[in-house]
């Protein structure tokens, strides 16, 4: 038997709950309770049942859309290319902290909840780096799975190693922190990615020489080592 339709205010009750879990789990962690999310959301936790059936399930939910609306701003920048989208995700960074907080939440809290955040992120950057290369914003890669591995687990390393070293004054001003960091490593990282950072590829050629199994299309990047 087919269930009914949501009604309207369902609808933009559910969202409001989701959006306010978001909000909690990146400031709180998932320790939260299901009080707090509710009186952020202006709801009963009872409402929040209704809606998710559990925490458990309202943190599914939470993951999915962090995912996919993460996966959404990130095809906008890297296909698109232009310095304006850039400029555009830099200044909309008070809407996406909550988002970048929520994924690091979870990568601190390990085990299956982690991994299933790193595999997401490497396979969308990959989606999204393969995009870049056919819309001739990136270079190629002989392993376009790898790189888009690394760069997930560079970019994600780089920004908690980052919070330790230099603890937040207020860590539920998400948006401070992103900016802080930003300011430490945005000029070094735009460097690395847009002008890269050694002057020739004798390094590469001489690791293809001598690794076991190199990649088919190693000479994709460049000739081939002679």
């Amino acid at each position: 038997m087919r269930s009914a339709p949501p009604r309207q205010d369902d609808v933009t009750a559910r969202a409001r709950i989701r959006d306010a879990a978001v909000l909690e789990f990146a400031t709180h962690g998932f320790g939260v309770s299901l009080r707090a999310i509710a009186e952020r959301a202006d709801v009963s936790a009872a409402l929040i049942l209704h809606h998710f059936g559990s925490k458990a399930g309202l943190q599914a939910e939470c993951d999915a859309w962090v995912l996919a609306d993460i996966r959404e701003r990130k095809e906008k920048v890297t296909v698109g290319g232009s310095a304006g989208d850039v400029l555009l995700a830099l200044a909309s960074m008070d809407e996406t902290a909550p988002l970048v907080g929520y994924a690091l939440r979870s990568l601190q809290a390990g085990g299956g909840i982690a991994r299933a955040f790193v595999d997401h992120f490497a396979e969308d950057a990959e989606a999204y780096l393969r995009a870049g290369v056919a819309a001739g914003t990136v270079k190629p890669s002989a392993d376009e799975a790898a790189r888009a591995r690394l760069l997930t687990l560079q970019g994600f390393g780089a920004l908690l190693l980052d919070l330790r070293l230099h603890p937040p004054r207020d860590p539920s001003d998400l948006a401070a922190v992103l900016r802080e960091h930003l300011g430490r490593s945005g000029l070094p990282a735009l460097e690395l990615y847009t002008q890269g950072l050694l002057t020739d590829r004798r390094m590469l050629d001489e690791y293809l020489l001598y690794v076991g199994d190199p990649p088919r299309s190693a000479g994709a990047a460049g000739h081939s080592p002679s």
